[in-house]
């Protein structure tokens, strides 16, 4: 039986680890300069309405990238303009949407730590694939932030459509 088993264990020292198509995950990441243009575009669109806002961009796991707060806008509306995103990054859709799709179950969901259910969040796609989320906070009404936050990703869409 020992010499069995010494070919054996040569051999299979001898192949390659097997391996998963799963052992090694890419992904596409924002980086720091669309990040930035991207709150500072939203807070720049609010401001043409006299609306004064915070902006938070998140990357696709939650992760603060960028954050800006106009000079008279409340500093709550940095928390919630970045829950907001995480909210869009945990659902996968506009914090709006998944708010108004999820009334069943908003009251528990404003309870997660740094999750908030209200409309002002959105994806970030580019190239196919989404890299994170932009929050916006402190317009009067989350329909407004929503619009803010939209026209700063329109802006910015040559950049999101082509990155490599």
């Amino acid at each position: 039986m020992k010499n069995i088993l010494i070919p054996v264990c040569i051999f299979s020292a001898l192949l390659p680890p097997l391996s998963c198509a799963d052992d090694v995950i890419s992904h596409r990441y924002i980086g720091m300069e669309l990040a930035r243009d991207l709150v500072n575009e939203a807070i720049s669109v609010c401001r043409k309405d006299g609306y004064h806002v915070s902006a938070v961009v998140v990357d696709r796991f939650g992760i603060l990238r960028a954050a800006l707060r106009d000079d008279i806008a409340s500093r709550f509306t940095l928390q919630i303009a970045e829950e907001k995103a995480n909210a869009v990054v945990m659902a996968g859709i506009p914090s709006g949407q998944f708010r108004d799709k999820r009334g069943d179950i908003r009251p528990e969901l404003n309870h997660i730590n740094g999750i908030i259910m209200m409309q002002g969040g959105l994806p970030i796609n580019a190239g196919g694939s989404r890299i994170g989320a932009l929050g916006v906070s402190g317009a009067p009404g989350g329909e407004k932030d929503e619009f803010c936050a939209a026209k700063a990703l329109e802006k910015m869409m040559e950049r999101l459509e082509f990155a490599d």
